[in-house]
């Protein structure tokens, strides 16, 4: 097993000004990277550096590309009844599913240290996605009975059964 990198072992104050110069810079000129940390004190190789650098931008992005097919589900369906938060879930689910397919087949020790955090992983969400569902019940549950309270008050005040009509579909969001 090839040993850590110089880089993961950095202060966490110089490897996010690494990270961020790397960013800023575009992921390049890896030399003047070496020779700034040389300045601040530690001694790491170019190549090393490209290869974390590498390593982050795919990183960044597969980050990237989840968050816009996040936005694509967003747009294309709204939040309607949950949708949104299914498929973000689905969408975590099959990300974590390729982990661990790759992680199987190129290192088997780490499959086998992170499969059981996976499997907590996926209940937590499957548990909050129930939770958002019962809340989102209750919610319309509270919506409705508030829409009946005030549809009683408004006939009883006077107005036609069209008016209390709409006004009960805009509380409910009917429209």
């Amino acid at each position: 097993m090839p040993s850590r990198s110089k880089i993961t072992k950095l202060p966490d104050v110089i490897k996010r000004e690494l990270d961020k110069r790397l960013i800023t810079g575009s992921f390049s000129d890896y030399r003047k990277l070496s020779d700034w940390l040389q300045e601040q004190g530690f001694e790491i190789s170019r190549s090393a550096i490209n290869r974390y650098g590498q390593a982050f931008e795919d990183r960044l992005a597969a980050i990237k590309v989840a968050s816009e097919q996040a936005r694509a589900v967003s747009e294309a369906v709204g939040d309607n009844e949950g949708v949104m938060n299914d498929a973000l879930i689905s969408l975590v689910q099959e990300k974590a599913f390729d982990v661990l397919v790759n992680l199987q087949t190129s290192d088997p020790v780490a499959f086998a240290k992170i499969f059981p955090k996976m499997g907590i992983m996926v209940a937590k969400l499957s548990k909050a996605s129930v939770d958002q569902k019962k809340w989102m019940s209750e919610a319309k549950g509270k919506a409705k009975d508030a829409a009946e309270e005030v549809v009683k008050a408004v006939k009883k005040s006077g107005m036609s059964e069209k008016t209390a009509e709409e006004i009960r579909k805009k509380i409910l969001g009917i429209v």
